[in-house]
């Protein structure tokens, strides 16, 4: 446990070493440049270019590293039901039910009374807190239930 505690540790100031790192060389390049300016050595066109370049690919690399995926793997939507409660018979009438078809039409293509449908329309609205049609599939599309 402690081993693991230097080691996060010491990955940290790595880290901080070398933000540091990266922005001494920047500044510096900043100073070189205006120093190449100065002496116009470098056309002004030149000098603007070097920074925009410089500031595109910091605003890419900060951008990446604040709209990184999720560090964890998403679970599987049969975990996601599983850990609901949510049956299989149930999934299938969800699956139904986002795609816009009435409860005939759920019953009909399950070979199901429409009665069975309502029953487990009932029940994913109890597991999945939603009072209305819509509200459920827009919960199970939140959960991975459905696509």
């Amino acid at each position: 446990m402690a081993k693991q505690r230097l080691s996060a540790a010491a990955r940290l100031l790595l880290q901080i070493g070398g933000y540091g790192l990266v922005l001494a060389l920047g500044a510096f390049a900043l100073e070189w440049l205006d120093y190449q300016h100065l002496v116009r050595q470098l056309s002004r066109e030149t000098y603007v270019v070097v920074i925009a370049i410089a500031f595109t690919v910091l605003g890419l690399w900060v951008g990446r590293k604040l709209t990184r995926p999720p560090a964890g793997p998403t679970p599987p939507p049969l975990e996601v039901a599983r850990q609901l409660g949510v049956t299989r018979r149930e999934c299938e009438v969800l699956a139904l039910l986002a795609e816009g078809q009435t409860n005939k039409q759920i019953a009909r293509n399950l070979g199901m009374s429409p009665n069975t449908v309502k029953t487990h329309l009932s029940r994913l609205f109890e597991k999945l807190d939603a009072q209305r049609r819509t509200q459920a599939v827009q919960r199970a599309r939140e959960l991975l239930l459905i696509p």
